[in-house]
C-alpha cells in the first residue's frame, strides 16, 4: 500500500505585524488528497495562513514545507515553486484582459504552446465550470457569479513550466462569503469538482457552515493566533468544545469575545 505524503507541514510557524502576533507557533499537517477547513472568527489569521502557503508573504519564524520542500522564499523568487493555486474571495480578474487571457495567463509563459492549444485548454476549463462562449468578453461584461466561476476555471489550469510531480495544493479563501444559500451550494459544488478534477489537496477558509461541512474532511479552529481544536467534520458537527460550540451556534457567550476579535 502506497504511503501518503505530506502536502503541507508547518513547525512553530509565526507571523507578526509589529507587536501583534497574528499566528503564534502553529503546527499544521495536511496529507496529499486531504480536504481541510480552517475556521474561526474574523481577524484570527485564517487568510494569512493561505497567503503564506501561496508564497505571497513570508512567516516571521518557524518552518514551512510544501510537498516535502522547505519554503524560504516568496513564490515570485523561486525558479520552480510548488503547484499552489489560490482562489481569492473576490474573483481577482484583470479588468483590461479578456476572459480567455485571464484564465490562460499562466499558459502563455510556456512558449511551446500554440495560441490555438491555449484557447482549447481555456475553453475546456471554462466548460468545466459551466461557462461557454465567454472567452472574448471582458470581466465587467459578466455577472458576479460568472466572474466567480472564471476564477475556478483559472484554478484548473496547471502551470506547465513547473517541474512538479505532485498534485496541486488548492486554497480557497472565503469562497461563499456574502452569497445566498443557493449560490453558495453552486460554489461548493464547484469547489468539490475542482478538487476532484485536479486530484489535489485543499484548504478552505470559511465562516459558512454548509461550505465547511460540504467541502472538508477535517477542521481546524483558529483563535488568538493558535489552533484551539482539530477533528473530523463529523466530530466538528457534534463537538461540545467551547470554541467549536460557540462558532457553530453563533453564541455570544463563550471563549471568543468581541474585545478580542
Amino acid at each position: 500500500m502506497k504511503k501518503s505524503k505530506h502536502a503541507v507541514e508547518t513547525k512553530n510557524l509565526s507571523i507578526c505585524w509589529g507587536k501583534l502576533n497574528v499566528l503564534n507557533q502553529i503546527n499544521l499537517e495536511l496529507m496529499e488528497g486531504e480536504k481541510l477547513a480552517i475556521v474561526g472568527p474574523s481577524g484570527s489569521g485564517k487568510s494569512t495562513i493561505l497567503k503564506i502557503l501561496a508564497g505571497l508573504i513570508l512567516p516571521t519564524k518557524g518552518e514551512l514545507k510544501i510537498f516535502g520542500k522547505i519554503q524560504k522564499y516568496l513564490r515570485l523568487d523561486q525558479d520552480n515553486p510548488p503547484d499552489v493555486r489560490l482562489v481569492f474571495q473576490n474573483p481577482a480578474l484583470l479588468g483590461s484582459l479578456s476572459i480567455e487571457e485571464n484564465v490562460g495567463f499562466i499558459l502563455k509563459r510556456n512558449k511551446n504552446l500554440t495560441k490555438k492549444l491555449i484557447n482549447d485548454i481555456v475553453s475546456e476549463c471554462l466548460a468545466e465550470v459551466g461557462l461557454f462562449n465567454v472567452e472574448n468578453k471582458l470581466p465587467n461584461e459578466l455577472s458576479g457569479g460568472m466572474q466567480k466561476r472564471v476564477s475556478f476555471a483559472r484554478a484548473l489550469i496547471a502551470d506547465q513550466t513547473l517541474n512538479v510531480k505532485t498534485k496541486p495544493l488548492l486554497l480557497f479563501d472565503e469562497p461563499t462569503a456574502g452569497l445566498d444559500p443557493i449560490a453558495s451550494s453552486r460554489i461548493e459544488d464547484l469547489i468539490n469538482k475542482t478538487i476532484d478534477k485536479t486530484k489535489g489537496s485543499s484548504i478552505v477558509v470559511s465562516h459558512v457552515l454548509s461550505t465547511i461541512e460540504r467541502t472538508s474532511d477535517k477542521v481546524l479552529m483558529l483563535y488568538g493566533g493558535k489552533f484551539r481544536w482539530a477533528g473530523s467534520i463529523d466530530e466538528f458537527k457534534k463537538s461540545t468544545d467551547p470554541y467549536v460550540f460557540q462558532f457553530r451556534n453563533g453564541k455570544l457567550d463563550g471563549p471568543m469575545q468581541p474585545k478580542d476579535i
